[in-house]
């Protein structure tokens, strides 16, 4: 039997049950019972079976499941036919809400006189679908990273219009520095031959005002002799009057009267 309930949209808990564990044997893996389903909880142990034996024989049997987590049983139901006779029982334990993890192996133990027949023992569990979310349409559900989108990430460097640019850039830089070390030889060159030709004609000027107050390099023609000896005129000036100037003071009479006659003949009119 198998049954499904819907808790979310995306999810779905199922309910069922296992198969016959003693069908074959006495004794049975939990592994080969139930499904390895994550989040797999057992609700409730079903089993029958039938007893044959003298009703005077004592008999105990126990159907049980070792605890997979530790010493003892997880689960164990005991039912002693001691004194009474043979007969079929059929039982529903619940166990409320046990993991699956828990679950170790299963058997039915027969203790005193007697036999155990046509055993069944049937478990029914529960489980959500979505109990760890694996799919998409789980709740939660994060898709692992060999699922994400890969993105191939493409170098612009590589694309030839972009190769063929940045190589003309590149030469056009090279020829713009060969440029620049030509211009920066040439200044270097020019300042240097500025420098000599200032040096040489330093040296010419200095040579040239060397020779012409190097004395010894005048000609003797240049040199001549001044006679020397004692100047024994002397100017002898009057003391008295300085006489006037006699064609000085007609030629101020006469300038006098052409005066006098041009502002006379102003008012005359």
């Amino acid at each position: 039997m198998l049954l499904a309930y819907s808790s979310y949209s995306c999810s779905e808990v199922i309910f069922s049950q296992s198969a016959n564990a003693s069908a074959f044997a006495n004794q049975w893996t939990m592994l080969n019972i139930l499904p390895q389903q994550a989040g797999l909880t057992v609700s409730n142990v079903v089993y029958k079976y039938r007893v044959e034996k003298l009703a005077a024989d004592p008999m105990v049997v126990a159907v049980q499941n070792e605890n997979a987590n530790g010493s003892g049983y997880i689960f164990r139901s005991v039912d002693d036919w001691s004194g009474v006779p043979g007969n079929n029982i059929s039982k529903v334990v619940p166990v409320g809400a046990i993991p699956i993890e828990a679950w170790g192996d299963g058997s039915i133990e027969v203790t005193g006189i007697g036999t155990v027949e046509d055993p069944s023992v049937i478990y029914t569990y529960r489980y959500d679908t979505c109990f760890i979310p694996t799919t998409p349409d789980c709740p939660g559900y994060e898709p692992p990273l060999s699922m994400l989108p890969v993105f191939v990430y493409e170098d612009p460097l590589e694309d030839e219009m972009i190769q063929r640019a940045l190589e003309l850039q590149k030469l056009q830089e090279e020829e713009e520095r060969i440029i620049q070390e030509e211009e920066e030889e040439k200044e270097t060159l020019e300042k240097a031959l500025g420098l000599a030709n200032t040096t040489l004609l330093a040296a010419d000027s200095l040579a040239l005002y060397d020779a012409m107050f190097d004395m010894s390099s005048i000609p003797a023609t240049y040199y001549t002799s001044i006679p020397g000896g004692v100047y024994t005129e002397v100017l002898e000036y009057n003391s008295g009057r300085m006489p006037d100037n006699k064609n000085a003071r007609r030629v101020g009479l006469a300038t006098q009267l052409k005066h006098e006659e041009m502002v006379n003949s102003q008012y005359d009119k």
